[in-house]
């Protein structure tokens, strides 16, 4: 019986090492000292059998507890890695709302800057057009409303005709000599002949009385008067037309130069 259960042992002990195989930090664990046989006494094997379960028992729960340590320390290595990754999720989200932040307030300052360059524009061509308004006014009213009447597009020839027509309509005075004929306008009348009605009625005269003389005189007056203003009216727009082309040219230079060019 000894001799067999001395050749068990080393197989029970391979078949224990293929079942609970020890990782490399294997804790170490004291070694029990067989007991030893009393000579000429019985061998106690149950007491031996209890002894080898105990061993293999602590065995098995140190590797329990070392095997629950492992998972501890993977568990809250586990923790450790979301928490960081929760983290860097946090820190990348609020970058990137920094980043879209400064982007609007980009943007926005674009759209501001662009606003205010507009506006800008707008009022300088505002300005621009106020001062050609006022520089035309004044030119019109010096040299007498030529440059606006041009710049009604409206042609030269047919503008100072137009206001020569206007001028000499105000002027005209009506004479009431309709009526008369040749001989009654010159004052005197054929031999033999006579109105018979109007101012000139009566007997024929040779030569014209003193109101005759008089509205004669003033058709005169009133002719060399019309001549005279005719002659000074062409002097004048000859005047407007040297004094307008220098002008106009230095304004289409000022113009240009600014880049707007006056049409």
């Amino acid at each position: 019986a000894t001799c067999w259960w001395a050749a068990r042992q080393p197989r029970r002990g391979a078949q224990a090492s293929q079942s609970f195989p020890f990782p490399p930090n294997r804790p170490v664990v004291p070694p029990l000292i067989p007991p030893k046989i009393p000579e000429g006494e019985r061998v106690d094997f149950d007491d031996i059998h209890r002894k080898r379960m105990e061993k293999d028992l602590l065995e098995l729960q140190t590797l329990i507890d070392v095997h629950f340590e492992q998972r501890k320390k993977e568990e809250e290595e586990l923790v450790a890695l979301k928490e960081r990754i929760e983290r860097r999720r946090a820190e990348r989200a609020e970058q990137q709302r920094f980043r879209t932040e400064k982007e609007r307030e980009r943007q926005a300052k674009l759209a501001e800057e662009k606003m205010r360059k507009e506006e800008e524009e707008a009022k300088k061509r505002a300005e621009d057009d106020a001062k050609k308004k006022k520089v035309l006014s004044n030119m019109g009213a010096h040299f007498g409303g030529y440059l606006v009447k041009a710049e009604q597009k409206r042609g030269k020839r047919q503008t100072g005709r137009e206001m020569k027509l206007r001028i000499l309509s105000e002027r005209k005075k009506p004479l009431n000599i309709d009526h008369m004929g040749e001989d009654q306008l010159r004052g005197h009348w054929p031999c033999g002949s006579g109105p018979s009605s109007g101012p000139w009625a009566g007997p024929v005269r040779d030569h014209p009385s003193a109101p005759d003389r008089e509205k004669a005189q003033e058709l005169s007056d009133w002719i060399h008067q019309l001549e005279s203003e005719k002659f000074d009216l062409m002097e004048k727009l000859k005047q407007q037309k040297y004094e307008v082309r220098p002008a106009s040219h230095r304004g289409q230079c000022r113009g240009g130069a600014g880049g707007h060019v006056w049409h």
